[in-house]
């Protein structure tokens, strides 16, 4: 065995030091980043803590607000009828406020035509009063004119015993003659008057027929604007006509069938929530249940509620594939004039109450080797934790075995192979 001298052994020294040096700092280095990726791997998971209170079990059914009770507003019974104003749709009206007009053009027109027609028709009547009374006074001159001939020939048949018998005979005949002229003449003026009575009542019958029209197109142009029966807000159909892919709400410009319905005004205090309930819940529910409402447009607050009624039967829906759910309705508690007809939201029938049980997000509840687990940070690692489920809902889930307030991660730990 060879002795190292001094100065070769400092160099072998000097050399295995710093070898050492550099396998330490490697070593440290990659324990620091592997305590790095671990931290930041224990920051980047999203988590949720575990919250203690009341668990409520709820059957969520989603649908739209409509009212209990409203007043229907109907078309006119008039034909061709051309919406040309209405008021907002979802706007509060009074009684009386007028909420549509109609275009009345059309039927100013025909008033005038008719109350043209109703001058000419009292005109044609004073014509034939007018004609009658002449023609009964012609007939009544020519009546006493016959009259006095046959009393002229009776005059004359008297005289017989004073005149030769040819004589008496001529004036008998003149006697009969009179007597026929004057039954002609009463025939002729019974009809006359038969006649003149049959244009005076025909003039009439046209004159209250004229009047009829003119009454008529008057009430036509008065039913052109359609007052709120009551007070509320106005709420506008669907119109069809179009068919019903493009069924809208009636707008100014839109034609209207005579008699149709065209909006209505909802009483707003007995709005309630008629949603679609799937059929796998429908034994899980009963009457009266109480209910949370919340409304779309009004996230910030929670409506209470109650179920009022269930469809006794299953209702096919127009979606492609078609399906069969119930309807279930929740009825408003309280009132709120921001709500109108029409706006959607959920109604969560509570069916449960859990007192101080321990829930977390739906999300952070995973399955390891058939048995439910949550993943809790156990100091720069996760560990599965096995957890007894005590109710679940669409996005909440009460459990047994956590603590309140533990941390739970909201996606999955892959365990790394060794």
């Amino acid at each position: 065995m060879r002795i190292l001298n001094r100065p070769e052994w400092r160099r072998t020294f000097r050399f295995w030091l710093i070898f050492l040096v550099v396998c330490s700092v490697i070593i440290a280095g990659g324990w620091g980043a592997r305590e790095i990726r671990q931290a930041r791997a224990a920051v980047d998971l999203p988590m949720a803590p575990a919250r203690q209170g009341e668990f409520l079990v709820i059957v969520p059914c989603r649908g739209e607000l409509v009212a209990g009770r409203s007043v229907q507003l109907t078309a006119p019974n008039i034909p061709n009828l051309q919406i040309v104003w209405t008021a907002p749709a979802g706007s509060p009206v009074k009684r009386g406020d007028v909420v549509l007009r109609f275009d009345s053009s059309a039927a100013a027109q025909q008033l005038q035509e008719k109350e043209a027609a109703l001058q000419q028709a009292a005109a044609a009547l004073e014509q034939a009063e007018a004609e009658a009374r002449i023609t009964a006074e012609q007939d009544q001159r020519d009546l006493l004119a016959a009259q006095y001939e046959v009393e002229k020939a009776r005059l004359e048949v008297s005289k017989q015993e004073i005149m030769s018998r040819l004589q008496g005979e001529e004036a008998k005949i003149a006697l009969r003659m009179a007597e026929d002229k004057l039954r002609v003449q009463q025939a002729a003026n019974e009809l006359n008057r038969a006649s003149n009575a049959a244009k005076i009542a025909a003039a009439k019958r046209q004159l209250e027929g004229a009047r009829a029209d003119v009454e008529l197109i008057r009430r036509r142009l008065g039913q052109m604007e359609v007052r709120a029966p009551s007070d509320g807000v106005v709420v506008f159909l669907n119109n069809y006509a179009q068919g019903w892919m493009n069924a809208k709400p009636f707008k100014a410009g839109d034609s209207v069938f005579p008699g149709s319905p065209i909006g209505e005004i909802p009483d707003l205090k007995s709005l309630h929530l008629k949603g679609k309930l799937e059929e796998i819940d429908r034994g899980r529910i009963k009457l009266s249940q109480a209910a949370r409402i919340h409304v779309d447009s009004l996230p910030e607050k929670t409506f209470a509620g109650e179920l009022a009624a269930i469809s006794p039967l299953t209702e096919r829906s127009f979606e492609w594939p078609p399906t069969r759910s119930f309807r279930a309705f929740a009825r408003l508690k309280e009132f709120d004039s921001r709500l109108r007809p029409g706006m959607n939201g959920r109604a969560d029938i509570i069916i449960e109450r859990i007192p101080n049980a321990v829930s977390i997000p739906a999300k952070a509840l995973f399955t390891r080797n058939g048995k439910p687990v949550v993943f809790v940070p156990a100091r720069r690692e996760y560990k599965a934790v096995e957890v007894e489920i005590q109710a679940r809902n669409a996005d909440e889930v009460a459990v047994k075995g956590l603590a309140p307030g533990t941390m739970v991660t909201l996606v999955e730990v892959v365990e790394r192979k060794p």
